[in-house]
């Protein structure tokens, strides 16, 4: 069976989601239009190289499905994690990613913009954010839950919800609340209680890290040199002695020469016999490799309040040997007795969410959305990554780079027609000698896309998926 009849098969096992039969010609044409190697993903290019001689047509039939026809986007991406998951090997480890992506945008109109910090750019701007889980493998990984985070002014704004078409029953949500709520509806489906690997946005927050163990889950999460930790061998007093009247101490005692200390000051303490050389895996030119420890501590900052003292868990230190201070600091649940090498695996297996945001934005237009509403956001991203989760699953399949099959629906799309002018343009404007809808950029080549693709490692059994139709 050949990539295209595998595309129509992958379609057929999506569409079964949408409900109308008369969306499964949209679905077919925007998964198709988002591999394609347009310079912008958005619905009108698309749908010129897509059917050049109805462009029009086919321009409004796509933006109604992705912006108005009522479909459901989680169930959208229930079912490509139903064809995605088993060639995922998760029987040889697997975790869950939490992440945020930030999407720059002008204006103030489309749902969720404000002035917030956007990893993408390094700064605070305006852009929409949103929140992911993606389940994780050395072999690769997949978003499987993504929704939109709505900022305070939004969330209070009636106009504006109005307007963008917000559900009712969307309240305002922290990123780590949006990441539990994830969460426990993967649970709720049946998923896996794999660990959970996140960076310090999340990790910093001790209450999401308790939440996260009363669902039995562990976790590898990146928190700041600031944590404040009980070292090795050195714990708080126990609460004073309850004297029968009032609610009894819980409180954990400290004294003047009892005190935690940050995770900085306590890396700095130990003796450099306490780090080893640790590889984590294969790099493009060479083996990654850095200098680890990892000792027992007890997060100290919520001896406060209902807190009692917390259990011991590990803090994983990375300080590379040509630099003066700790690069990276990791808090993780594992059990006493993992070994090293399998917490460094841990927490340098997270790099694959940045790799799926890097393809999903650059090569499957997850950014390019032009739309304001709340369910236009949701389709398309939820759109991008079912295209994007066919081409992992070949990936697997073929045992190549993620380019070597990103182009295999080219040959079958007709090329624009020469008299094509596109929508907003002037109607008789200077001659065009070529159109650049779908000219590559010298940074977007083939060559460049598949230098950028993640490796793939050696194929291995299929398990049932974690979700079940």
């Amino acid at each position: 069976m050949g990539a295209s009849e595998r595309f129509e098969r992958y379609m057929e096992h999506l569409a079964a989601g949408l409900g109308h039969a008369d969306r499964h010609a949209g679905l077919k044409g925007y998964c198709t239009g988002l591999m394609l190697p347009l310079s912008r993903k958005s619905v009108e290019p698309m749908a010129a190289r897509i059917d050049p001689r109805h462009a029009s047509a086919r321009h409004q039939a796509l933006h109604h499905f992705v912006a108005k026809a009522e479909w459901s986007h989680e169930e959208l991406l229930r079912r490509v994690a139903q064809w995605v998951v088993p060639k995922l090997h998760t029987d040889a480890g697997a975790c869950w990613i939490i992440d945020d992506t930030g999407i720059p945008k002008k204006g103030e109109h489309s749902v969720g913009v404000a002035r917030q910090y956007c990893g993408e750019l390094g700064k605070q701007d305006n852009c929409q954010v949103a929140v992911s889980v993606s389940l994780a493998t050395e072999q690769a990984s997949l978003p499987v839950a993504y929704r939109l985070y709505l900022p305070k002014d939004w969330a209070h704004d009636a106009k504006r919800r109005r307007a963008a078409g917000v559900p009712p029953k969307v309240r305002f949500a922290t990123k780590a609340q949006i990441a539990l709520a994830e969460l426990g509806a993967l649970l709720a489906q049946g998923a896996p209680k794999h660990c959970v690997l996140a960076d310090a946005g999340y990790g910093i927050d001790h209450a999401f890290r308790g939440r996260l163990s009363e669902l039995g889950l562990h976790y590898v999460m990146g928190v700041t040199s600031a944590l404040v930790v009980w070292p090795p061998g050195l714990e708080p007093l126990p609460p004073k002695r309850y004297k029968g009247m009032g609610r009894p101490p819980v409180m954990p005692r400290r004294t003047a020469t009892r005190q935690p200390v940050s995770v900085k000051d306590l890396a700095l303490a130990l003796p450099k016999s306490a780090f080893q050389t640790i590889s984590w895996r294969e790099g493009t030119n060479e083996t990654l490799s850095g200098r680890f420890a990892a000792v027992r501590v007890r997060h100290a900052g919520g001896n406060v309040g209902r807190a009692r003292l917390r259990p011991e868990e590990w803090l994983l230190i990375e300080w590379p040997a040509a630099e003066a201070c700790p690069r990276k600091y990791y808090l993780s649940t594992l059990p006493a007795d993992t070994p090293l090498n399998d917490l460094v695996a841990k927490a340098h297996l997270r790099w694959r969410i940045e790799r799926d945001y890097q393809d999903l934005k650059q090569e499957l237009g997850l950014d390019h959305y032009e739309g304001r509403g709340w369910r236009g956001f949701h389709h398309h991203a939820s759109l991008a990554i079912a295209a994007y989760g066919f081409l992992v699953s070949e990936r697997i399949a073929a045992g190549k780079a993620l380019g070597a099959k990103k182009n295999f629906l080219e040959r079958q799309v007709p090329a624009l027609p020469a008299d094509y002018v596109p929508r907003g343009a002037p109607t008789r404007a200077a001659p065009r000698l070529k159109l650049d809808h779908d000219a590559r950029s010298p940074a977007r080549s083939s060559s460049a896309r598949a230098s950028r693709s993640v490796s793939v490692l050696r194929p291995g059994k299929r398990k049932t998926p974690f979700v079940t139709q």
